[in-house]
């Protein structure tokens, strides 16, 4: 299967790979998993790369994959989880929503920069890399959602307890 999804990479996502190597470590993580998926088929309800993946399940095992984070399973509940995000906003990283089923946040991908997206389109297709603009996608965007990465979370506690401690110390002198 690797070599399949090196093979779809190669072929389909060559603009995609250069921006990779533009990303901060935390979408590199993200973007790097979700590529290892690229030509694996479409299952709706799928969770796994082996028995084909729908495009929440996609969502959800790159960030379970990347960071250890388990995520709801719907585009929906997807919809509800970390913090809402502009459009101009975008970074590597974060969730597209569309409505391609009449309703909205009935699909869902992830954002890896220069208006590209990654994401299991379909019955019968398979997890690819689309351009944001296209206007069938460009016509039915729902919004974006930003998840913090757990990793950055704990070191900016870490941080900050530092920053309390120096400052708990210049007090006690």
């Amino acid at each position: 299967m690797a070599q399949n999804a090196k093979k779809h990479a190669d072929d389909t996502s060559a603009p995609a790979m250069t921006q990779i190597h533009n990303f901060t470590h935390r979408a590199t993580e993200l973007a790097m998993t979700a590529m290892t998926l690229i030509g694996v088929n479409y299952k709706y309800g799928g969770n796994s790369p082996e028995t084909g993946i729908d495009c929440s399940g996609l969502v959800r095992y790159v960030f379970k994959e990347a960071w250890g984070t388990t995520l709801p399973r719907t585009s929906l509940e997807l919809s509800r989880v970390g913090e809402e995000v502009e459009r101009d906003e975008l970074q590597p990283g974060d969730l597209v929503f569309y409505n391609t089923r009449r309703r909205r946040y009935s699909h869902v991908g992830i954002y890896l920069g220069d208006n590209k997206f990654i994401h299991a389109p379909s019955s019968g297709k398979t997890v690819r890399i689309d351009n944001m603009e296209q206007g069938y996608w460009k016509n039915r965007f729902n919004g974006a959602r930003r998840i913090a990465d757990p990793g950055a979370q704990r070191q900016i506690a870490s941080e900050k307890e530092k920053i309390l401690q120096a400052f708990r110390d210049d007090v006690d002198e």
